[in-house]
């Protein structure tokens, strides 16, 4: 029995092509819709690419369903599950795409609360799941009223947002203010403008002639380690999982360099709770807080495919293997990576390229998929200060490295 898969993003991250590798390498025929020109549309393991049009994105969306007739749609962003739930909303009751979407999504009717970061963090509460206190912040007032709650430092979070991007941790009132305003407001048309030249990125454009107010929460600030789970969901039961510590990530917000896969039976029962409870199907992520006493409390909730789902850690736990093997019993599971620790490539080595992470992890470079790695390649001379030089790069396994350093040593 086949199975198809069209892999959704909206953005041009290279860990995308890591998903579609993974589906590919279980048994899957792989198409993507990503925008023009996105690395993920070079992978060997894409059959066929749709493009992706900003500002027509239900309607090239659809297209590229009606071509491609896959089983499943798994996104990997949070604008490519809105843009979903929009299509799925507007399409007859009996349509096929509506129907692939409730396969694809599981209970198309429950996003609303998980894509509010305060009703889906409510819902945790309730299920028993412990949860720093958050609240909605919709005034000036409000946010006054809530640090006298909360105190200081807290953290400040808009709807709609991914990757860090749309939070901040606050540490005085005048810096929740001004972060208040600023994830409240819609950037001016001239700033949209500015962005959408000065990024190549024209949902910028839409957001200037439709400028969008998205939802704004407070959370209490928790001191501790970063961890996440990463899980594959059918029909609100999870049928792969795995639990991670971040050792180390772009910020206090921003997505993990360097992980290590652990055994959390707390972060388990969370993700099995929320599946079962939203009625889940397709690949997600939970982000938690270990704390000082060494519980974890739930953070957030990333209703789409996050980078920790792409790495395979054996039978259960390669997330991609066990999607698939749920249209098709026959799918292939991929070789474990051996170890724990897992090092991002190329972010930690745009973080820091003497990492002391790169002696003791395994190095996830797409030496399997030649386009991807040129694209990884190409974005780490672009920034001066982290420059690698052959020998950093030289680091990863004997068959690719000549070409490796070679690659990064003349673009020097």
């Amino acid at each position: 029995m086949a199975c198809k898969v069209l892999i959704s993003t909206t953005v041009r991250w290279t860990s995308t092509a890591r998903h579609a590798a993974g589906f590919a390498l279980s048994g899957a025929t792989v198409d993507v819709i990503a925008p023009d020109g996105a690395p993920v549309t070079q992978s060997r393991y894409v059959s066929q690419s749709h493009i992706y049009r900003p500002i027509f994105a239900r309607k090239s969306l659809r297209q590229a369903i009606e071509r491609a007739e896959p089983d499943l749609i798994v996104a990997c962003d949070d604008r490519g599950i809105e843009h979903l739930l929009s299509l799925y909303g507007n399409e007859r009751p009996a349509s096929p795409i509506r129907s692939l979407i409730e396969r694809s999504l599981g209970a198309p009717e429950n996003y609303g609360r998980i894509l509010s970061r305060n009703d889906s963090l409510a819902t945790a509460r309730a299920l028993g799941i412990p949860t720093p206190e958050t609240f909605p912040v919709t005034s000036e007032q409000d946010l006054e009223d809530c640090l006298r709650i909360l105190g200081l430092p807290a953290v400040l979070k808009v709807d709609g947002s991914w990757g860090g991007d749309g939070v901040q941790v606050v540490r005085t009132m005048a810096e929740a203010r001004a972060a208040f305003w600023r994830l409240a407001t819609p950037p001016s048309r001239f700033r949209s403008v500015v962005r959408a030249a000065r990024r190549r990125d024209t949902h910028w454009l839409k957001g200037a002639v439709l400028p969008e107010r998205r939802a704004v929460s407070i959370q209490k600030f928790v001191t501790g380690v970063p961890a996440a789970t990463a899980f594959a969901a059918w029909k609100g039961e999870i049928v792969g999982l795995l639990c991670y510590d971040v050792l180390v990530a772009d910020g206090m917000t921003g997505p993990p360099s360097v992980v290590r896969r652990v055994s959390s039976a707390a972060m388990e029962e969370a993700s099995h709770k929320i599946a079962r409870h939203f009625g889940l199907s397709g690949l997600f992520g939970l982000d938690f807080i270990r704390d000082e006493i060494g519980q974890v409390q739930l953070i957030e909730i990333n209703p789409r495919a996050t980078q920790g789902g792409t790495l395979p850690f054996g039978p259960g736990r390669d997330l991609a293997a066990a999607l698939t093997s749920s249209i098709m019993p026959d799918a292939r599971t991929r070789p474990a990576i051996d170890g724990d620790i897992v090092v991002f490539f190329p972010r930690e080595w745009l973080r820091q390229p003497q990492s002391p992470w790169f002696e003791q992890g395994h190095h996830d470079v797409p030496w399997d998929d030649p386009a991807i790695l040129r694209a990884c390649l190409s974005s780490l001379p672009q920034i001066p200060k982290y420059r690698p030089t052959a020998e950093v790069v030289q680091l990863e396994l004997p068959r690719e490295r000549e070409v490796a350093a070679v690659a990064v040593a003349g673009k020097r």
